[in-house]
This record gives structure tokens, sequence and C-alpha cells, in this order.
């Protein structure tokens, strides 16, 4: 039986050979004119410009490039000039396009009208599939987000429409699918107001998540900034074959990098593994198929790389791309650690604690986690292909064949229009849901916590299954109780047929309806519909020929829902003296059986949900701000002390209080700060409310980014250890801001109300520039300052 491996080390300069060099040469060596999209024809991929700029850097360099290098080095805006030192130099690039998810989007589209400029400067979208929440069914839940978020779609669209932004409709689908259907292809860098954006590197792009205001940057036309990514290699070897899926890869690899172990790098997948060839093979007297990666199980894997950190994944091109491209009508477009891999589930609370589908059962007793599965949940932009769904409709119809429904619930979100409409015409509805399963609208769903979950009370011990990209706390439902756990689509859909957690179809059986004992055999599907995709219902506006220089975007002083952008205050030219600690963020704490250290997440910080109501409207979403972070004075969740009043309130009432009193304050953290997605409202609310700094042992890339954007100062530790010196009730100046400079550290006096003090020193990572976005109050400010 053939196996499937993977080998995971950082890339030396020796790299960027073989494939991966084929991969890029062949695409900017195109000489035909190959438009961006099927919705701009006359916007070119300007292929030989970055061939021009990657042979520039390589002669620079003296070196071969890696695939991730090449792409992203033939975008930069002074190939000739540009400082080029992995993890260290900030890049100056040009992104190909910008595409915005309708939460995001509004905060960015209001960052732009705020910026004066008549249109976008390059090909931009927003995607409607975060505002729609499961309740009942599609159709009926799609009608009902319309009706409740029509003034926020109406923005939109008509921002769309006055500043040249395609705007898809909502009920087109998930912003990611629809990316890999129409915008992704070999050697395009785009960047998108979500940290799952890197999913299109599974057809060879470079998709980097961002915080609205990077968008609104290269939207504006301005060279975007990344910090130069390092490399990480993942060679792949063998074949997939049996329950072992694409999702089993990232879900190993989670496992052995953890959340962190990405962070500041590009993951570059290569070796035989990503190209090998279907074949057949002989086991127990069956026919078992091995599989090679597909391309939207090569997205899958690039999409939950988010979940370590990584800036971005990509994979090379091969004619399995090629295949995509044609048939999406895109024909034109050109430290070790090796082990077997077996199907995986990850979690419960977060998406890097991996467990061999054989191990889980005996690893939930042991932790007291509960058994039964009350809902498997498939679909997302992690797992909604067309495969995906064929896969686990093959698993659903070998259950209705022997008499079996779920014993769990059971839901399915199509990734797209086109994928709703193909697997409904192909049959696959009608299997998933003869079963028991629910279609969802085409929409993030549940996996972004917009789930109006009746079966369980707030606090009640439950396990769900799904096969989306993250299980933090509450992420889900907003019950801090539910043990989520992530898994490939075919494995949730049958646990969600046994309804049990240590069921293991490889070497479990199941009691059919007539009290036969069966197992279900792997499962199989077409990679790519044989019919061609059926595009369903047309959802997309296109921005007005004419331009839009004639339309209004009206907002309304009284709307709960949208607000026009204030400036913030400039810095003030000072050392910022005695910021009052607003919460210090513990450190460490034991959730659900499960020691954990300190977990601070941009969904502790602004939780989703509920709350992505108020997305466009900075003072409503800050009443969220924190609510989720433990504090560590009581381990109690927004309840801190007030040390003007001495009474306790949660936190965004207590900074309220202290701004209202010309009080600026500071938050203090653990490793990791603000992990998770690329949503800049946990960086806007902090500044609205009267923050200044935020301390920490580690950060987040795209966290740390959207901070310095909004004038906040991220700093860190330069001793770890100083984090314990902190008290809940101290006050903390920060000193040096007059030569504040690159590479220059910044000191710290930290009084105790004892009268004691400390002192010590705090990095930070600004360059030139965003030192003038502190200094002009935020990014936006010194882009006015400078038109």
């Amino acid at each position: 039986m053939a196996t499937y491996c993977l080998t995971v080390a950082r890339l030396q300069l020796a790299l960027g050979q073989g494939v991966r060099r084929l991969h890029v040469s062949a695409a900017f060596n195109a000489k035909a004119k190959v438009s961006m999209s099927r919705f701009e024809p006359s916007n070119f991929v300007n292929y030989e410009k970055l061939n021009e700029n990657v042979n520039i850097v390589r002669k620079r360099l003296n070196r071969p490039l890696t695939l991730s290098e090449k792409i992203v080095y033939g975008h930069l805006d002074d190939p000739v000039g540009q400082d080029i030192a992995r993890g260290r130099t900030y890049l100056r690039l040009r992104p190909d396009r910008v595409a915005m998810q309708d939460a995001t989007a509004q905060m960015a589209m209001l960052q732009f009208i705020s910026s004066g400029l008549p249109q976008v400067a390059v090909p931009s979208t927003i995607h409607c599939d975060h505002l729609i929440e499961a309740q009942i069914g599609g159709a009926k839940d799609l009608a009902r987000a319309k009706d409740i978020n029509a003034e926020v779609y109406n923005f939109l669209a008509s921002a769309g429409a006055k500043y040249g932004v395609g705007f898809w409709k909502p009920g087109s689908g998930i912003i990611h699918q629809i990316i890999l259907e129409n915008y992704a292809y070999p050697g395009v860098l785009l960047i998108g107001t979500d940290s799952h954006t890197p999913n299109g590197g599974g057809l060879g792009s470079i998709c980097i998540g961002v915080g609205g205001a990077d968008a609104v940057d290269v939207m504006a036309g301005i060279p975007w900034e990344l910090k130069c990514p390092n490399v990480i290699g993942v060679k792949l070897t063998g074949k997939l074959s049996g329950w072992t899926s694409p999702k089993d890869v990232i879900l190993k690899v989670a496992g052995i990098l953890t959340v962190k172990g990405g962070t500041g790098a590009i993951v570059e997948y290569h070796g035989p593994g990503v190209d090998s060839i279907s074949c057949t093979g002989q086991r127990e007297g069956g026919l078992l198929t091995y599989r090679p990666l597909w391309v939207l199980g090569m997205a899958t894997i690039c999409n939950m790389g988010a979940e370590i950190g990584a800036t971005t994944s990509v994979f090379p091109y091969n004619h399995r791309m090629k295949t995509y491209l044609e048939k999406t009508g895109r024909g034109g477009h050109p430290g070790n650690v090796s082990q077997m891999l077996k199907p995986h589930i990850n979690g419960p609370f977060t998406p890097d604690l991996a467990h061999p589908m054989a191990d889980i059962g005996a690893t939930a007793v042991k932790n007291g986690w509960p058994l039964q599965v009350k809902v498997g949940l498939i679909g997302s932009c992690t797992n909604s292909s067309y495969e995906d769904m064929g896969r686990s409709a093959s698993v659903a119809k070998q259950a209705l064949d022997k008499g079996l429904k779920c014993k769990a619930a059971f839901t399915i979100t199509p990734g797209s229009e086109q994928i709703r409409a193909t697997i409904e015409r192909d049959g696959y509805s009608k299997i998933l849901g003869d079963v028991g399963g629910m279609v969802l609208a085409n929409a993030c769903g549940p996996c972004i916590g917009q789930w109006d979950r009746r079966d369980v009370k707030k606090g009640e011990k439950n396990t769900i299954v799904t096969s989306y990209n993250r299980n933090f706390t509450a992420r889900n439902d907003a019950n801090p109780a539910t043990h989520a756990f992530v898994a490939s689509p075919e494995i949730v859909t049958a646990l969600a047929i046994a309804g049990t957690l240590d069921f293991n179809p490889e070497v479990d059986y199941l009691t059919a309806a007539n009290g036969e004992k069966f197992k279900l055999k792997p499962p199989s599907a077409d990679e790519l519909p044989k019919l061609d995709f059926d595009p369903g219902q047309d959802t997309y506006q296109h921005p007005p020929a004419e331009g839009g220089s004639k339309l209004r975007v009206d907002v309304s002083p009284t709307s709960t829902r949208l607000q026009l952008l204030e400036p913030f205050d400039k810095w003030a030219g000072g050392d910022l003296e005695d910021l009052q600690i607003l919460i210090k963020v513990s450190g460490q704490r034991i959730i659900w059986g499960l020691f954990r250290r300190g977990k601070c997440t941009t969904d502790h910080i602004s939780a989703a949900g509920p709350w992505l109501k108020f997305r466009g409207h900075l003072d409503n979403i800050s009443n969220n701000m924190l609510i989720g972070a433990v504090n560590i004075e009581n381990d109690g969740v927004n309840k801190i002390k007030n040390q003007l009043t001495g009474e306790y309130g949660g936190v965004p009432d207590v900074a309220r209080h202290y701004k209202a009193n010309g009080l600026s304050w500071v938050v203090v953290g653990d490793d990791n700060y603000g992990e998770g997605s690329s949503r800049e409202h946990a960086a806007l609310e902090p500044r609205h409310l009267g923050g200044r700094c935020i301390i920490v042992k580690s950060f987040a890339r795209i966290h740390e980014t959207n901070l310095k954007k909004q004038g906040m100062l991220p700093l860190t530790f330069q001793n770890p250890a100083d984090y314990d010196k902190i008290r809940p009730d101290d006050k903390i100046s920060i000193k040096g801001l007059a030569t504040f400079a690159p590479g220059k550290p910044l000191s710290t006096v930290v009084k105790h109300s004892d009268g004691t003090k400390d002192e010590f020193q705090l990095n930070h990572t600004f360059n030139e520039t965003q030192i003038e976005w502190f200094q002009a109050g935020s990014a936006l400010n010194r882009m006015k300052e400078l038109q």
C-alpha cells in the first residue's frame, strides 16, 4: 500500500529549481495577452514586467529564487533599489488586485471614501458572504439576510459603483471560492481583507490576507508594504488513498508547526506528491483509488495555512491547475519531520491540536470531551469544492443504501452559487439532504459564527465536528462549552452518520437497518464535473462603464449600521506618560480540561457572530472590544476594575470612562496576540476608545500591521519575563518617542500602586514609513497629508 508523507523544512538559498522554476517561467514567458478575468477583458496580466523584475532581482542576489520569491519579487515597486533580506526588510509591492468580504469591506470603503480619491487604482471586488446567518435553510436565510442587511448591501453596491469596485451580491458564494473560480491564476499577487485569502495559493497565486487599511493603500495606488517573508518548504511524497484527504495534510502540518510556527513565512509545497498521477491498487480484494492533489485540495491546504500564522502558502503550477483553469473559463493562462499521513481530526478550541482518527476516541475519554456528536457541518471556504461535496455524498449514499441516516444534525454550506447549482444538478444535494442534511446559503455561515443555533443552551457541554478552518472557543455558535473539532468533509460526514466522536471509518463498523454490520468504503468522486460547471444565477454587478463620478453614496447620520469616519488625533510630540493598564490578558489557563497558553485572538478582541451587523459603525462595534479576553486579575471575561472609580465593569465601558476623563490606556498580552481573522476592527476599536499602546510577548502578523495603520504602538517585551512584572493596576510610560527610529528599542517605566517601579526595554518593528503613520495619527491621515 502506498503512503503519503510530508517533510517540513526551512528552505535555504539552494531551492527554487525543477518543477517550481517551470511554474513561473512558463507563465512569465507567455507571449499572448491574457485578461485578468472574464469581467475585465481590457485589463491584462503583465507577465513581461514580472519576468523583467525577477531577472533583475535574481542577478542582484546572485542565487536561484524559490517560487514564492519569484512571484513576490516580480511585483516589487523598485526591483533595482529595493533592499531584500528575508525576515528583516520591508518590501514595497504592487499587487494586481484587491478583494474584500462584506464585513471588512464596510470599513475599507469608508476609509477609501475618507481618502477623497475618485476611483480605485487596481481591479477590486466586494463579496457579500459574511452577513448571512444560518437558521432554517439556504433560500429563506438568504431572503432574511437581504432584508436585515439592506442598508449595508445598498451602501456597498453604491460605493462599488461610484468608485469602480465590482460587487458580488449576497448569495454569490464565499469570497475565497469566487476568487478561485474567477480571479486567481499562476503568478498573481492578490491581497484580500480576510485572513483566509491564501486559499488562492491552490492555483499558484500569492494571495495574502490584510486589514482594510492595507486594501485602501493598494486601491489608492500606493505601494503596499510587506516584511520580506521567510520561506518554509513542505515536501510531499507518495499518494493520497482511502480516507486520507488534502485536509489531513494541513491538519498534520498544523500539529507540527503550531498556530505561530509559520509566522512571517510563506509555505511552499513541493515534491512528487504534488503532481502524482492517479492509479489503482489492490487492498483486501477490492479496488483502492490513489489520488493526486487536486486544485481545490491544494486550496484547502493553503487556506488553513492561516492557522499556523503563515503569510500565505502556494503550490507550483501543474496540469491539474491547467484543467481547472480551462473548466472555469480561463484556459489562456499558461528542521525535518517525516510522518506517514493518516486521517486526522484537530481540536478542540485550537486548530493545532492534532489527533489521528485512530486515537481521538481514547483521547476524548481521557480528557472528558463529549463523545456524542451533536452537529456535523461541511462546506465553508476551506472545503466546499465539487469533489469535497462528491466525496461526502459518496459516504452518505453508502449509509442510505443500508437504511441509515445521520444520528447528528448535519449542515452543508456550498462555497459559491456555481457549486450550489452544480451539485444540485448532479444529484449530490439530494443525497446529502436524504441522509439528513440541510443545505445552507452560499455564505460563510456557522464557520464565522453566523449560526442561530438552538439545539443546545449556552454553557451546555457538547461536541460538533466541522470541515471549517478555525475552532476557537465559542467561534461557531457563541457557546464557550462547545468542543469544536476540524476534519475533512468525508470524515465529518461519517461522524455525523455514526453520531459519535470515537468512530473511525477506517476500521469501525456501522449497523444497517436490517441489523447487518458493515464498514464504509473509502469515498470517491469526480474532481471536476463531467458536464462542466453550472454557473447558476448571475450575481455579479459590474462597475458602470461610464464611471461613478455622478453617483452618490449616502450614509444616514442616525444609522446604527454605518458611520462615516473621523480622523484620529495626531501624536502630540512627546512621550506617552502614565498610561493606565486597561487589562492584562491572562498568560495561561485551563479551558474545559485543556491547559492552554494564553490565547487572545481577534475573536477575543472583536467578536464576530451577532456583532457583524455593526462592522460599518465604529462606535457601535467598539462595544465588543476585548469582551472575550481573560483578565489575569480574576480569570473573568469582560470584568475589569475601573481604577478611577474602584468598581468593576465591562472592558468597553471602562475604556469609555477612561477616554471621557482624558486617561489614555494600554493593553498587556501574551504570545501570538491577535492571531486569527484579519479584522482591522480589533485595531480600530482600541484606538477609538482611547488606547495608545499594546504590549505583548509576540504579535500575529496581520494584527500588528493593523495596529500600526491606526496609529497605535504595538510593542513587544525585549525580555518576555518582563510580562510578569506588570500588575493590573499599574501605570506605564513609553519613553524615547522623540527619537523613535527603526531598530531602536523604546523604554518603559512601570509605576506600581505601592510606590515602586520597574524599567525595561520594549522592541518594535516599525520602519520609517510606519513611524510617519504613528506621528500623523494613522496611515490614512498620512495619506491625506501627502495628497
